[in-house]
């Protein structure tokens, strides 16, 4: 009987990790009926480029149903890569996988532009980092899960170099809220006079392009590391 016992137990137990493989870069039938799109199918680069260009940069690969930055692929292409979407009011969920020393991270309300050489000199980010190998997760509001620069994470429920991680963006109507992992660990709102004085304090302070638009593209950034991401779903708010 304990023999039988387990073998049903691991014949369930696979049948679970089947089903959960099968939902990476997909929607289920619910997620669908709640306004959820997918920003990336698993397979292809379609609706995403580098950052002030038409093309795809090479330094980017899709790897095992991923978006992979590698970090020693073609060096020359280097560079963030963003969606040909552009949103306003939005919820956006995707999954994160760092490398050791690792750096990189999720930027939203981005503008293409010849006036601005980077993503974020105009975009907010959420930070992805090995909190314990980077030097910047010694650096107060640079680690994983903060508000980059402006307001640090309330926890830290960061899964260990190696792992995935759940992140999700909510911005409506001014109010932002962080989840990292499922819990809450920023929350703020745009634009107010709060929100003016923590950019005017800031390394954004001097870049009058911060930050100022209500609608942008979402921005995956290449910080020189491997970085890995997918499952990346968002809707409207």
């Amino acid at each position: 009987m304990a023999h039988k016992t387990g073998f049903v137990f691991l014949f369930l137990a696979m049948g679970l990790f089947s089903v959960h493989a099968q939902n990476i870069n997909q929607l289920s039938d619910q997620e669908k009926k709640d306004g959820w799109k997918l920003l990336f199918d698993g397979k292809t680069s379609q609706g995403w480029h580098s950052y002030n260009k038409t093309t795809f940069g090479q330094g980017w690969k899709i790897e095992d149903g991923t978006l992979h930055r590698a970090a020693t692929l073609l060096k020359g292409e280097t560079g963030d890569i963003c969606t040909e979407g552009v949103y306003e009011n939005f919820d956006l969920k995707l999954q994160w996988k760092i490398s050791k020393n690792g750096n990189s991270g999720i930027m939203f309300l981005v503008q293409e532009s010849k006036q601005y050489s980077e993503p974020y000199m105009t975009g907010p980010e959420m930070q992805v980092l090995d909190n314990d190998g980077h030097p910047d997760g010694k650096i107060h509001k640079h680690r994983a899960g903060d508000l980059y620069d402006l307001i640090a994470s309330s926890s830290e429920p960061v899964h260990p170099v190696g792992e995935w991680n759940e992140a999700e963006i909510k911005l409506d109507h001014g109010n932002l809220t962080l989840y990292l992992n499922g819990v809450q660990v920023v929350y703020t709102i745009l634009w107010d006079q709060n929100w003016k004085d923590l950019v005017a304090a800031s390394k954004f302070g001097k870049m009058p392009g911060f930050a100022q638009s209500k609608s942008g593209h979402i921005d995956l950034q290449d910080h020189g590391n491997d970085v890995w991401f997918r499952n990346i779903r968002i809707k409207a708010l």
